[in-house]
């Protein structure tokens, strides 16, 4: 079988080793990032391109590569990129699996504010950041950071990012001062989260509902444990999805393909 996989995430690195399993399998990875690119390799991708694709491009290249079916493995905030793929799927008539990591499990508690989306999260943070020097930690990805500092002073913004230069770069360019930039990589524990937010005062905290591999849930109970705000923007509903399979987990996608 002749496999595309949209990659980037923890989740489709899952993906293209099982998929390796199957010696006789092509593998054929797609990723916005050159870190992307170099993760999908490892995991055992026989080729990678690494830049957005369009609509077009996508028929193009399933077409050229004769790819028998495409999983979509992006980040469940990636709604653009799911239903380019969806339509080019129908186009060029060859399957599509979404394979989507499960929801963050809430607890029940009343510090927890959904929003619909980052410039809502932005607003819901300047309500909550009362004093001049209340800190809100930003655990959303530094590609949402623009939206956040719309509304809040980035004097005031505590980043997490990637530690590559792209990520800090970009983290700087919005505003946010040296020390108040964390760059690390990785899911972090319920109990290292603690300590983060301790040692930066935070008042605040902004993080979306990534699931179970993105991290979401340690967040979330970590601030809770320090009684703090949590701001979680919830993930967008592609309607085009429900037409067609979606899997969570290996096993599933085993059974689907």
């Amino acid at each position: 079988m002749r496999y595309m996989v949209m990659s980037g995430t923890s989740d489709s690195t899952k993906v293209i080793k099982f998929l390796r399993e199957d010696k006789n399998n092509y593998i054929l990875a797609t990723t916005v990032t050159d870190y992307g690119s170099e993760i999908a390799k490892s995991a055992g991708a026989d080729e990678v391109i690494s830049k957005a694709l369009k609509e077009e491009d996508f028929i193009n290249v399933i077409k050229e590569k004769n790819i028998d079916t495409l999983i979509d493995a992006t980040h469940p905030f990636a709604a653009v990129a799911t239903e380019t793929a969806i339509e080019s799927c129908e186009k060029a008539r060859i399957n599509y699996i979404r394979y989507e990591r499960a929801s963050t499990i809430l607890p029940d508690s009343d510090l927890i504010y959904k929003v619909p989306s980052f410039s809502k999260g932005a607003l819901k943070a300047k309500e909550l950041l009362k004093e001049k020097n209340d800190k809100l930690m930003h655990l959303a990805g530094v590609m949402t950071l623009h939206e956040i500092v719309k509304e809040v002073n980035p004097q005031q913004v505590i980043a997490r990012v990637l530690p590559n230069t792209f990520s800090i770069t970009k983290t700087q360019k919005n505003g946010i001062p040296a020390e108040n930039i964390i760059a690390m990589q990785g899911t972090f524990s319920k109990e290292f989260n603690i300590s983060l937010m301790k040692e930066y005062s935070v008042s605040a905290i902004i993080t979306k509902e990534s699931g179970e591999s993105g991290g979401a849930e340690e967040k979330i109970n970590a601030a809770l444990e320090l009684n703090i705000p949590v701001i979680l923007v919830t993930r967008p509903i592609v309607k085009k999805l429900e037409n067609h399979t979606i899997v969570r987990s290996i096993y599933e996608l085993k059974k689907n393909i």
